[in-house]
């Protein structure tokens, strides 16, 4: 959501600083209190069922990581079902919950941090003087999610380095907020057989730029290929670049596509897919690994052995200690420079960037993928260790999250790379052809989100499941026949409204509490009934020997689970399951899937849709079919709003073209 009027206007760049701290502030506050009063308010089997918080854990082993911190791991033992919050970097705190009371562990409280995770077992990092011992021993053990002020800290000090900054950072700056011409080289542009020919100009004008580029990548369209291609061939120019990203899922994603072309990642932050590929180009496992480090660990164990054994009077003592303490010093240096010197690209989060490991490091280059997702303050943190930014990502998909409605409508949500796009149109490239949907599908959302540019690629534009399908259809509970696409609204309304009181009672929206927002089960039946349906026109041999995937998208959580239920409730779907996934649209976003299914959630005489208004989350559910998609929502209620009367009429527009 842009600013009144949707412009960005231009203002002095230190002023502009200093309101986004007061909206980052306001933010903050919110985000506090909202914490604070959930986890007082809702309850602990809430905080389980939203994914914050797991009981009756089970502790595992304890020991000293790479890092030289005490790390316990913790193993989920029940409700392995619902899908967690918990990831790298969070802050959690362990409570032992007795009849009507939680009861924090001494010492652990509100120190303690997300080292790993890994499905059902996560490695967490505890204080020294912490006794483990007291964790193995209690009972009806629970750790949860703390409320996360280290994030918010690297913002508010980017924010006021950003403002104090002189030099080439102070110049990126001034740059950003004014309609300065950005710089750029000349020279005759390079030919990449392998992209198409946007993708092309993409990677020419990342080499061109001096100061900043964008690469504004729409759904399906290769934002990642082109992205790595210019880190690619960029590190034919520079010794070493910085990637990041908003969330650890993406930098993986992006960093796993950088091994694969065969450059040395070194990760910063442990990543959140797990298997051997990933770990191997992290940090803590390349520190590990190297030769020196048996010795390291080594006298790391005697300087811990030393502290524990100390005795009064023993003057010998601080020699020994700081003997210890300057060797293991030295080795560790060594090990890092070894480990820094080789890799060509260093990768993290944008808060991952201000890792005391990078401290003093300088890039030529800073790459920030998904930069749509990224408050303005997060990319600050990145953008200082760097002489120009390459930002690459959709401002027509998914925003940051912004929990403020004070500071949203302050313009908070307004994202770096949205204010470039908007002031230096000149440094945008918009890659125009995508490869994942039938060309129906990704007709609507190119026309509406991208003023029509966009355009299916030859392979992909008539693919489909079945001869004759329609590739896109809307239900709601009436199913009945719709009228034409060009008939009068009345008509469309009177249409959307059809359907017997007892219909309309079984398929109304449901409040079901703040976090979880709304729930819809007679939509839920709807959305189920109709994929079984659409199942047993492909045929369940098909499915199985064409391996079709399936997504069904919710925009609700409280949705999401019901239909989990419902889904393993019914016997039908059994042999499917593997094949279908069920999330919110954040879940799905950076996916594909053959066949996704929408439940809209929203039902209501006053035709309130909440945050279905945020239409960039809908661009996300539209995109990720690449065969089918079937919307269920009802109708009467969505349509009031003119994106979805849009939609609506689209879809049946599809329906009667075949008719």
């Amino acid at each position: 959501m842009l600013p009144a009027g949707n412009k960005i206007m231009t203002e002095s760049p230190i002023l502009a600083l200093q309101r986004q701290r007061k909206l980052l502030e306001a933010e903050y506050n919110a985000d506090r209190q909202e914490f604070l009063r959930h986890t007082e308010a809702i309850g602990m089997m809430r905080r389980v069922k939203r994914g914050d918080a797991w009981m009756n854990v089970r502790i595992g082993r304890s020991y000293y990581n790479s890092l030289n911190q005490q790390v316990v791991e913790v193993i989920r033992t029940s409700d392995t079902e619902i899908e967690h919050n918990f990831e790298f970097g969070k802050p959690v705190s362990f409570f032992i919950a007795k009849e009507s009371a939680l009861i924090p562990v001494p010492k652990a409280n509100m120190q303690c941090f997300v080292s790993y995770v890994d499905g059902d077992r996560m490695v967490v990092a505890v204080p020294d003087a912490f006794n483990v011992a007291d964790l193995q021993s209690a009972e009806n053990l629970g750790v949860q999610l703390s409320f996360d002020e280290t994030t918010y800290r690297l913002m508010f000090d980017a924010l006021e380095r950003t403002m104090r900054a002189k030099g080439r950072l102070a110049y990126l700056r001034d740059l950003f907020y004014s309609r300065q011409k950005a710089e750029c080289f000349t020279f005759a542009p390079m030919r990449f057989p392998f992209l198409n020919a946007t993708q092309e100009r993409a990677v020419n004008e990342v080499l061109r730029a001096k100061d900043v580029a964008v690469v504004h990548g729409p759904p399906g369209t290769g934002k990642t290929t082109t992205l790595v291609e210019a880190i690619f061939e960029t590190l034919r120019r520079e010794s070493q670049v910085l990637v990041c990203a908003q969330s650890n899922m993406a930098v993986d994603w992006i960093s796993e596509q950088l091994v694969d072309r065969g450059i040395n990642v070194l990760r910063i932050g442990n990543p959140t897919k797990v298997n051997d590929k990933m770990l191997s180009f992290t940090y803590e496992r390349r520190f590990e690994a190297h030769p020196d480090y048996p010795q390291l660990w080594s006298i790391r164990k005697a300087i811990r052995e030393l502290r524990s054994h100390r005795r009064r009077g023993d003057g010998s003592w601080h020699q020994k200690m700081e003997r210890l303490k300057s060797r293991a010093a030295e080795i560790e240096i060594r090990i890092n420079a070894e480990l820094f010197g080789e890799a060509r690209v260093i990768a993290s989060t944008l808060s991952g960037s201000a890792n005391r490991l990078l401290d003093g490091m300088k890039f030529g280059t800073l790459f920030i993928d998904e930069a749509a997702q990224a408050l303005e303050a997060a990319c600050w943190i990145a953008i200082r260790r760097a002489s120009r930014v390459i930002f690459a990502g959709d401002h027509r998909q998914l925003p940051p999250t912004v929990k403020c409605l004070e500071a949203m409508k302050g313009g908070l949500g307004t994202t770096l790379m949205e204010r470039i796009v908007e002031l230096k149109p000149e440094v945008v490239t918009l890659l125009r052809v995508q490869y994942r949907m039938n060309e129906d599908i990704m007709r609507f959302s190119s026309e509406w989100f991208y003023g029509g540019m966009v355009e299916a690629a030859p392979e992909v534009r008539n693919r489909g499941i079945l001869d004759l399908d329609i590739p896109m259809e809307w239900k709601d509970r009436t199913d009945a026949a719709a009228p034409s696409a060009d008939a009068p609204e009345e008509a469309i309304m009177q249409d959307a409204g059809a359907g017997n009181e007892a219909e309309e009672t079984s398929y109304r929206e449901e409040f079901v509490g703040e976090t979880f927002g709304r729930i819809n089960k007679g939509e839920a039946e709807l959305t189920l009934a109709t994929l079984q349906e659409y199942f047993e026109r492909i045929g369940k041999q098909h499915i199985l020997d064409e391996r079709l995937d399936v997504g069904i998208i919710s925009p609700y959580r409280a949705q999401v689970q019901y239909i989990r239920r419902l889904l393993y409730k019914k016997e039908f779907f059994k042999p499917f399951r593997r094949c279908i996934s069920i999330n919110t649209v954040d879940g799905f976003q950076g996916q594909e899937r053959d066949i996704i299914v929408i439940s809209m959630v929203r039902a209501n005489d006053k035709g309130d849709i909440g945050f279905l208004r945020d239409l960039r989350r809908m661009n996300v559910a539209i995109t990720r079919a690449r065969m089918k998609l079937i919307i269920i929502g009802d109708a009467s209620t969505l349509i009031r709003h003119p994106f979805y009367r849009k939609l609506y009429t689209y879809v049946k527009g599809l329906k009667d073209a075949i008719m």
